[in-house]
């Protein structure tokens, strides 16, 4: 059979491409495209990271579980770990290896999932909860996420007895310093070390206008409804008093069970008089976390809006931009759930998803 040279030289073409795509690496699947000019957009997401622990003991922090298990051979420390009464922490706290590459492999894992935002660069900002100090968050930057062109990281210590803290990352400038709020909870003085305090920082948006966020991880659920409605209020009043002229957004772990709010109506009466609440546009999604003790899904992570009060009141939630970033087959268990870090079965990033919404700029009326 004959072949005309024009015939060969497509052939040719289409075998070089299939062997290309062939040995390209998988991309991680795209959850959000940004498909206008970046002056228009902001996209958002928080993400609870897990205990992203380094591998240095610091002894003002319980990071006992998070060293290399040659650190873990004193009686001192077995004894320590003992004392801890669920199982898995305990284990976790004898037995975890957590070395350079265990640390790295975290890392790794966090990165993947952030990249799943905005065709591998990853949202605008970034709120994180349970993170152990500015250093390991800067890693993660710097290291894992040096082609996002994130700023600096920006974390200030708090109070937590377990040493883990909340941050951000984003690509937008910050204006003036961050500063750490912390929550007084005076009916509740002997566990003020549940808590992160609301780490407050303000960016410069592309027009001109101001966007000041507030990462927070409220009290966890075993402690009492009063402790977050306290959370609740402090936040609200950070909020009113910043200048009307401030879009603002609070993004992070908010501890709130769908059985407590069912129960206490805590969004209904502390966040939607307020602010937009995110996850009320999310369309499909069940929750970002699966609550085993009451078998339900639950929106602990969210994401608050409130733009700008008076005439400048140009940003406003993109619709049909709440999702959740669950795309990464090593987020989700087989029956379909969050899937908790484990570092021994190489399994699983943390037991929150991620979720992201976009901001964008609309015309002035």
């Amino acid at each position: 059979m004959n072949i005309s040279p024009a015939t060969v030289r497509v052939i040719c073409i289409v075998f070089v491409l299939s062997m290309l795509c062939a040995c390209s690496p998988t991309e991680a699947p795209e959850i959000v495209t940004v498909d206008e000019p970046a002056a228009r957009v902001v996209t958002i997401m928080t993400f609870n990271v897990q205990n992203l622990f380094d591998n240095q003991d610091d002894p003002n922090k319980d990071d006992k579980a998070y060293l290399p298990i040659e650190a873990k051979q004193s009686e001192a420390h077995t004894a320590a770990c003992n004392k801890i009464k669920v199982e898995s922490w305990r284990e976790e706290c004898l037995f975890l290896d957590w070395t350079d590459s265990a640390v790295d492999y975290k890392l790794g894992l966090l990165a993947e999932v952030i990249r799943q935002i905005d065709n591998g660069r990853g949202a605008d900002i970034i709120a994180f909860q349970e993170v152990e100090n500015v250093q390991i968050l800067e890693r993660l930057r710097s290291e894992f996420l040096a082609d996002a062109r994130y700023g600096a990281a920006i974390l200030v210590e708090g109070d937590d007895l377990r040493g883990i803290d909340v941050g951000f990352l984003s690509k937008l400038p910050l204006v003036g310093q961050p500063i750490l709020r912390r929550t007084a909870f005076e009916d509740f003085p002997d566990r003020a070390g549940d808590t992160r305090g609301i780490l407050q920082a303000t960016f410069g948006l592309a027009d001109g206008s101001l966007l000041t966020g507030f990462a927070v991880h409220f009290p966890a659920p075993f402690q009492p409804t009063q402790m977050r409605i306290e959370a609740y209020r402090h936040l609200n009043r950070l909020r009113a008093n910043l200048p009307p002229e401030h879009h603002v957004f609070a993004a992070g772990d908010f501890n709130t069970t769908s059985t407590e709010d069912d129960r206490e109506s805590l969004f209904k009466r502390l966040a939607r008089p307020f602010w937009t609440v995110a996850h009320d546009n999310c369309q499909g999604c069940p929750g970002t976390y699966y609550y085993a003790p009451d078998n339900t899904w639950s929106f602990l992570d969210t994401i608050l809006f409130s733009p700008a009060r008076g005439t400048n009141a140009t940003w406003q939630i993109r619709a049909d931009s709440v999702q959740i970033a669950n795309r990464i087959p090593s987020q989700v268990t087989p029956e379909g759930r969050p899937a908790r870090f484990n570092l021994r079965e190489r399994t699983g990033v943390s037991d929150h998803w991620p979720l992201v919404l976009t901001i964008q700029l609309a015309e002035k009326q």
